[in-house]
Protein backbone atom coordinates (compact mmCIF):
# COMPACT_ATOMS: atom_id res chain seq x y z
CA UNK A 1 0.00 0.00 0.00
CA UNK A 2 1.35 3.42 -1.02
CA UNK A 3 -0.06 6.31 1.00
CA UNK A 4 -1.77 9.17 -0.80
CA UNK A 5 -2.70 12.55 0.63
CA UNK A 6 -0.66 15.05 2.58
CA UNK A 7 -0.93 13.69 6.13
CA UNK A 8 0.43 10.80 8.15
CA UNK A 9 -1.90 9.32 10.75
CA UNK A 10 0.35 6.89 12.60
CA UNK A 11 -1.00 4.22 14.93
CA UNK A 12 1.60 2.96 17.39
CA UNK A 13 0.82 -0.49 18.76
CA UNK A 14 2.00 -0.58 22.36
CA UNK A 15 3.94 2.68 22.10
CA UNK A 16 3.04 3.70 25.67
CA UNK A 17 6.50 4.97 26.72
CA UNK A 18 7.94 5.76 23.28
CA UNK A 19 7.57 9.52 23.49
CA UNK A 20 10.99 10.36 22.04
CA UNK A 21 10.53 8.01 19.09
CA UNK A 22 7.04 9.39 18.54
CA UNK A 23 8.50 12.88 18.27
CA UNK A 24 11.03 11.56 15.77
CA UNK A 25 8.21 10.25 13.58
CA UNK A 26 6.46 13.63 13.72
CA UNK A 27 9.72 15.37 12.78
CA UNK A 28 10.33 12.96 9.87
CA UNK A 29 6.81 13.59 8.56
CA UNK A 30 7.38 17.35 8.64
CA UNK A 31 10.67 16.97 6.77
CA UNK A 32 8.72 15.10 4.10
CA UNK A 33 6.40 18.10 3.86
CA UNK A 34 3.44 16.41 5.54
CA UNK A 35 1.54 16.91 8.76
CA UNK A 36 1.38 14.10 11.27
CA UNK A 37 -0.98 12.90 13.99
CA UNK A 38 0.04 10.17 16.43
CA UNK A 39 -2.28 7.59 17.94
CA UNK A 40 -1.36 4.74 20.28
CA UNK A 41 -3.31 1.54 20.92
CA UNK A 42 -3.09 0.71 24.63
CA UNK A 43 -4.87 -1.09 27.46
CA UNK A 44 -4.63 2.03 29.64
CA UNK A 45 -5.13 5.60 28.49
CA UNK A 46 -2.92 7.00 31.28
CA UNK A 47 0.43 6.40 29.56
CA UNK A 48 3.24 8.86 28.68
CA UNK A 49 2.61 8.88 24.92
CA UNK A 50 -0.66 10.72 25.67
CA UNK A 51 1.51 13.83 25.99
CA UNK A 52 2.12 13.88 22.22
CA UNK A 53 -0.79 11.98 20.72
CA UNK A 54 -4.20 10.40 21.18
CA UNK A 55 -4.37 7.18 23.18
CA UNK A 56 -6.99 4.68 22.08
CA UNK A 57 -8.07 2.15 24.68
CA UNK A 58 -7.77 -1.16 22.94
CA UNK A 59 -8.01 -4.89 23.52
CA UNK A 60 -5.40 -7.44 24.50
CA UNK A 61 -3.33 -8.87 21.67
CA UNK A 62 -4.88 -12.28 22.35
CA UNK A 63 -8.49 -11.05 22.37
CA UNK A 64 -10.55 -12.80 19.65
CA UNK A 65 -12.22 -9.46 18.83
CA UNK A 66 -8.93 -7.60 18.44
CA UNK A 67 -8.83 -7.47 14.63
CA UNK A 68 -12.37 -6.10 14.31
CA UNK A 69 -11.72 -3.46 16.97
CA UNK A 70 -8.38 -2.54 15.42
CA UNK A 71 -10.07 -2.16 12.03
CA UNK A 72 -12.69 0.19 13.48
CA UNK A 73 -9.88 2.18 15.05
CA UNK A 74 -8.10 2.46 11.70
CA UNK A 75 -11.23 3.53 9.82
CA UNK A 76 -12.50 6.01 12.43
CA UNK A 77 -9.12 7.75 12.76
CA UNK A 78 -8.08 7.47 9.09
CA UNK A 79 -4.91 5.62 10.05
CA UNK A 80 -2.48 5.03 7.19
CA UNK A 81 0.67 3.83 9.03
CA UNK A 82 0.79 1.15 11.74
CA UNK A 83 4.02 0.62 13.74
CA UNK A 84 4.40 -2.12 16.41
CA UNK A 85 6.49 -1.38 19.50
CA UNK A 86 6.07 -4.57 21.57
CA UNK A 87 6.68 -8.21 20.69
CA UNK A 88 3.11 -9.48 20.33
CA UNK A 89 2.09 -6.44 18.30
CA UNK A 90 4.46 -7.42 15.46
CA UNK A 91 2.40 -10.50 14.60
CA UNK A 92 -0.78 -8.44 15.05
CA UNK A 93 0.41 -5.79 12.58
CA UNK A 94 1.42 -8.43 10.03
CA UNK A 95 -1.91 -10.24 10.40
CA UNK A 96 -3.87 -6.99 10.18
CA UNK A 97 -2.06 -5.91 7.00
CA UNK A 98 -2.67 -9.29 5.41
CA UNK A 99 -6.36 -9.25 6.31
CA UNK A 100 -7.32 -5.65 5.48
CA UNK A 101 -4.47 -4.11 3.43
CA UNK A 102 -5.65 -0.59 4.31
CA UNK A 103 -2.53 0.58 6.19
CA UNK A 104 1.19 0.53 5.55
CA UNK A 105 3.02 -1.50 8.20
CA UNK A 106 6.83 -1.95 8.17
CA UNK A 107 6.83 -5.62 9.17
CA UNK A 108 7.50 -9.00 7.59
CA UNK A 109 5.39 -12.14 7.47
CA UNK A 110 3.48 -13.42 10.49
CA UNK A 111 5.34 -16.73 10.39
CA UNK A 112 8.74 -15.03 10.58
CA UNK A 113 7.64 -12.87 13.52
CA UNK A 114 6.25 -15.92 15.31
CA UNK A 115 9.56 -17.76 14.90
CA UNK A 116 11.58 -14.83 16.26
CA UNK A 117 9.44 -14.62 19.41
CA UNK A 118 9.80 -18.34 20.14
CA UNK A 119 13.34 -18.54 21.51
CA UNK A 120 13.68 -22.29 20.93
CA UNK A 121 12.50 -22.14 17.31
CA UNK A 122 14.63 -19.04 16.67
CA UNK A 123 17.71 -20.78 18.08
CA UNK A 124 17.16 -23.75 15.74
CA UNK A 125 16.73 -21.43 12.77
CA UNK A 126 19.86 -19.38 13.52
CA UNK A 127 22.01 -22.51 13.83
CA UNK A 128 21.02 -23.57 10.31
CA UNK A 129 23.03 -20.78 8.72
CA UNK A 130 26.03 -20.73 11.03
CA UNK A 131 25.60 -17.59 13.12
CA UNK A 132 27.66 -17.92 16.33
CA UNK A 133 25.45 -18.67 19.36
CA UNK A 134 26.21 -19.80 22.90
CA UNK A 135 26.20 -23.58 23.25
CA UNK A 136 22.61 -24.71 23.78
CA UNK A 137 21.23 -27.70 25.65
CA UNK A 138 18.57 -28.18 22.96
CA UNK A 139 18.60 -31.98 23.24
CA UNK A 140 18.50 -31.87 27.08
CA UNK A 141 20.60 -34.05 29.34
CA UNK A 142 24.00 -32.48 28.55
CA UNK A 143 24.19 -29.69 31.11
CA UNK A 144 27.41 -27.71 31.56
CA UNK A 145 27.04 -25.20 34.38
CA UNK A 146 26.42 -22.35 34.69
CA UNK A 147 23.54 -22.13 32.23
CA UNK A 148 20.91 -19.52 31.53
CA UNK A 149 17.22 -20.43 31.22
CA UNK A 150 15.16 -18.10 29.03
CA UNK A 151 11.35 -18.42 28.88
CA UNK A 152 10.40 -19.66 25.45
CA UNK A 153 8.21 -16.63 24.72
CA UNK A 154 9.66 -14.19 27.24
CA UNK A 155 10.68 -10.58 26.67
CA UNK A 156 12.48 -7.73 28.44
CA UNK A 157 14.60 -10.22 30.45
CA UNK A 158 11.54 -11.31 32.45
CA UNK A 159 11.71 -14.76 33.99
CA UNK A 160 15.35 -15.42 33.12
CA UNK A 161 17.24 -17.58 35.64
CA UNK A 162 20.82 -18.74 36.05
CA UNK A 163 21.22 -22.51 36.60
CA UNK A 164 24.21 -23.63 38.66
CA UNK A 165 23.34 -27.18 39.75
CA UNK A 166 21.68 -30.42 38.52
CA UNK A 167 18.80 -29.85 40.96
CA UNK A 168 18.02 -26.48 39.39
CA UNK A 169 18.53 -27.91 35.91
CA UNK A 170 15.89 -30.61 36.35
CA UNK A 171 13.21 -27.93 36.81
CA UNK A 172 13.60 -27.19 33.09
CA UNK A 173 13.58 -30.72 31.63
CA UNK A 174 9.81 -30.95 31.10
CA UNK A 175 8.51 -31.79 27.64
CA UNK A 176 7.64 -29.89 25.62
CA UNK A 177 10.39 -27.51 26.76
CA UNK A 178 9.29 -24.21 28.28
CA UNK A 179 12.74 -22.57 28.27
CA UNK A 180 15.76 -22.23 26.03
CA UNK A 181 18.87 -23.35 27.92
CA UNK A 182 22.26 -21.93 26.89
CA UNK A 183 25.76 -21.56 28.26
CA UNK A 184 25.83 -18.58 30.59
CA UNK A 185 28.46 -15.98 29.69
CA UNK A 186 29.15 -14.04 32.87
CA UNK A 187 32.04 -11.85 31.71
CA UNK A 188 30.41 -10.08 28.77
CA UNK A 189 29.53 -6.88 26.97
CA UNK A 190 26.06 -6.43 25.52
CA UNK A 191 25.36 -4.94 22.10
CA UNK A 192 22.23 -4.05 20.17
CA UNK A 193 22.13 -3.43 16.42
CA UNK A 194 19.31 -1.25 15.08
CA UNK A 195 18.44 -2.05 11.46
CA UNK A 196 15.88 -1.19 8.84
CA UNK A 197 15.04 -3.41 5.87
CA UNK A 198 12.75 -2.34 3.04
CA UNK A 199 9.82 -4.51 2.00
CA UNK A 200 11.87 -5.41 -1.08
CA UNK A 201 14.58 -6.81 1.19
CA UNK A 202 17.20 -4.04 0.86
CA UNK A 203 19.08 -3.37 4.09
CA UNK A 204 18.86 0.40 4.50
CA UNK A 205 20.78 0.94 7.73
CA UNK A 206 22.70 -1.07 10.32
CA UNK A 207 23.70 0.75 13.52
CA UNK A 208 25.47 -1.11 16.36
CA UNK A 209 25.51 0.29 19.87
CA UNK A 210 26.80 -0.93 23.20
CA UNK A 211 24.33 -1.29 26.07
CA UNK A 212 25.99 0.50 28.99
CA UNK A 213 23.22 0.36 31.57
CA UNK A 214 20.00 -1.66 31.61
CA UNK A 215 17.08 -1.61 34.03
CA UNK A 216 14.26 -4.15 33.84
CA UNK A 217 15.35 -5.23 30.37
CA UNK A 218 15.18 -1.63 29.09
CA UNK A 219 18.38 0.17 28.15
CA UNK A 220 18.93 3.41 30.09
CA UNK A 221 22.35 4.30 28.68
CA UNK A 222 23.81 3.27 25.33
CA UNK A 223 26.44 4.43 22.84
CA UNK A 224 26.87 3.80 19.11
CA UNK A 225 30.02 1.93 18.09
CA UNK A 226 31.97 1.19 14.92
CA UNK A 227 32.35 -2.61 14.91
CA UNK A 228 32.25 -4.05 11.35
CA UNK A 229 31.89 -7.62 12.69
CA UNK A 230 28.51 -6.72 14.22
CA UNK A 231 27.36 -5.15 10.96
CA UNK A 232 28.33 -8.26 9.01
CA UNK A 233 26.72 -10.67 11.47
CA UNK A 234 23.52 -8.61 11.56
CA UNK A 235 23.28 -8.61 7.76
CA UNK A 236 23.78 -12.38 7.73
CA UNK A 237 20.92 -12.82 10.19
CA UNK A 238 18.60 -10.47 8.28
CA UNK A 239 19.29 -12.12 4.93
CA UNK A 240 19.18 -15.66 6.32
CA UNK A 241 15.85 -15.25 8.08
CA UNK A 242 14.29 -12.92 5.49
CA UNK A 243 13.46 -10.12 7.90
CA UNK A 244 11.68 -6.91 6.91
CA UNK A 245 11.00 -3.54 8.53
CA UNK A 246 12.63 -2.43 11.76
CA UNK A 247 14.88 -5.14 13.21
CA UNK A 248 16.71 -5.21 16.55
CA UNK A 249 19.56 -7.73 16.78
CA UNK A 250 21.18 -8.41 20.15
CA UNK A 251 24.68 -9.80 20.72
CA UNK A 252 27.01 -10.62 23.57
CA UNK A 253 30.79 -10.31 23.46
CA UNK A 254 32.50 -13.04 25.48
CA UNK A 255 35.27 -11.10 27.23
CA UNK A 256 37.04 -14.27 28.37
CA UNK A 257 37.04 -16.33 25.17
CA UNK A 258 36.53 -13.54 22.65
CA UNK A 259 33.99 -13.33 19.85
CA UNK A 260 30.41 -12.20 19.48
CA UNK A 261 27.37 -14.40 20.05
CA UNK A 262 23.86 -13.77 18.78
CA UNK A 263 21.34 -13.64 21.62
CA UNK A 264 18.02 -12.79 19.99
CA UNK A 265 16.30 -10.91 17.19
CA UNK A 266 13.25 -8.69 17.64
CA UNK A 267 11.58 -7.63 14.36
CA UNK A 268 10.55 -4.23 15.71
CA UNK A 269 12.01 -0.96 16.95
CA UNK A 270 13.94 -1.32 20.20
CA UNK A 271 13.54 1.13 23.05
CA UNK A 272 17.11 2.40 22.66
CA UNK A 273 16.86 2.90 18.89
CA UNK A 274 16.53 6.64 19.54
CA UNK A 275 20.30 6.61 20.09
CA UNK A 276 20.90 5.31 16.57
CA UNK A 277 18.50 7.90 15.15
CA UNK A 278 20.43 10.68 16.91
CA UNK A 279 23.61 9.21 15.37
CA UNK A 280 22.19 9.47 11.84
CA UNK A 281 20.34 6.16 11.40
CA UNK A 282 17.08 7.91 10.57
CA UNK A 283 14.74 4.92 10.76
CA UNK A 284 11.53 7.00 11.07
CA UNK A 285 12.44 8.79 7.83
CA UNK A 286 13.21 5.48 6.11
CA UNK A 287 9.85 4.08 7.22
CA UNK A 288 7.73 7.05 6.22
CA UNK A 289 9.58 7.57 2.93
CA UNK A 290 8.96 3.96 1.95
CA UNK A 291 5.29 4.28 2.85
CA UNK A 292 4.82 7.01 0.23
CA UNK A 293 6.93 5.31 -2.42
CA UNK A 294 10.10 7.38 -1.98
CA UNK A 295 13.18 5.14 -2.27
CA UNK A 296 15.88 6.53 0.02
CA UNK A 297 19.46 5.30 -0.46
CA UNK A 298 21.01 3.20 2.33
CA UNK A 299 22.37 5.25 5.24
CA UNK A 300 26.05 4.52 5.80
CA UNK A 301 27.18 7.57 7.75
CA UNK A 302 26.12 6.67 11.29
CA UNK A 303 28.24 8.50 13.84
CA UNK A 304 30.01 6.25 16.36
CA UNK A 305 30.39 7.60 19.88
CA UNK A 306 26.86 9.00 20.10
CA UNK A 307 25.81 8.36 23.70
CA UNK A 308 22.41 8.82 25.29
CA UNK A 309 21.26 8.47 28.86
CA UNK A 310 17.54 8.17 29.57
CA UNK A 311 15.57 9.39 32.54
CA UNK A 312 11.95 9.12 33.75
CA UNK A 313 9.72 12.14 33.36
CA UNK A 314 6.21 12.39 34.71
CA UNK A 315 3.06 12.95 32.67
CA UNK A 316 0.19 14.26 34.80
CA UNK A 317 -3.46 13.32 34.29
CA UNK A 318 -6.17 15.26 36.12
CA UNK A 319 -9.55 13.76 36.94
CA UNK A 320 -12.25 15.37 34.86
Amino acid sequence: MIICGDKFNILMLGGAKRVSMGRMFIDAAHRLGRSCSLFSYELDCHVPVASIGKVIKGKRWSDPQLMEHLHRTVVENEINVMVPFVDDAVEVAAAYRHRYNDVWAPVGDESVAAAMFDKIEADKLFRKFGVPLPDADTMRGRPVFPMIAKPRRGSASKGIEIITSPREYHKYTAQPPTHLLQRYIADREEYTVDCYVSQAGEIKVVSPRRRLDVSGGEVTSTVTVDIPALVGLSCSVIEGVGLRGAVTVQFLRDMEKGGFYLMEVNPRLGGGAVCSVHAGADIPMLMLSESIGVDMPPIEDVKAGTLITRYPQEVVFYEK
